[in-house]
């Protein structure tokens, strides 16, 4: 039955219907058949409740708020800069010390979503000041920084 919901969800959403729609109407089907028990809905508030008392995904806001406060006080910039003056005799001090400082945090963090903000917090402003290339500077690859002026 899971494969004919598989297929039943991709056909509807070829179809052009909502996500949305598509997923719910799969499910009601579902249960309308028999195949899927309603009670299994009773689980889910408890399942929400774990996952939002997990302790690591508690940890994510605070590891942004410290990018922010990193970035807002300038230290981060200082730190970068300081970086890119000891390594001026390679063409791509920054960059180096950019990788430098995201190896630092990769590892004191542990948490890849948290790292990848606080990195483009920190790192961004300071790489386009120093006229590097925007689809380089972001920590996303493919994502191009359109406006410089926000910077």
């Amino acid at each position: 039955m899971s494969l004919g919901s598989f297929v039943a969800a991709g056909l509807s959403l070829l179809a052009g219907f909502p996500v949305a729609f598509t997923l719910a109407g799969v499910a009601l089907v579902g249960i309308m058949t028999g195949v899927f028990d309603p009670t299994f809905l009773s689980a889910f508030p408890s399942r929400i409740f774990g996952i939002m008392s997990n302790e690591t995904l508690i940890a994510v806001p605070v590891f942004v708020f410290m990018g922010v406060i990193l970035e807002r006080s300038k230290l981060a910039d200082q730190l970068l800069q300081a970086l890119a003056q000891l390594m001026h005799r390679i063409p791509v001090g920054l960059g180096l010390a950019v990788m430098l400082v995201g190896a630092l945090m990769a590892a004191s963090t542990g948490i890849v979503g948290a790292t990848v903000v606080t990195m483009g917090l920190l790192t961004l402003p300071t790489m386009l000041r120093n006229n590097y290339d925007p689809s380089v500077t972001s920590p996303v690859p493919g994502a191009i920084v359109k406006d410089r002026s926000l910077y």
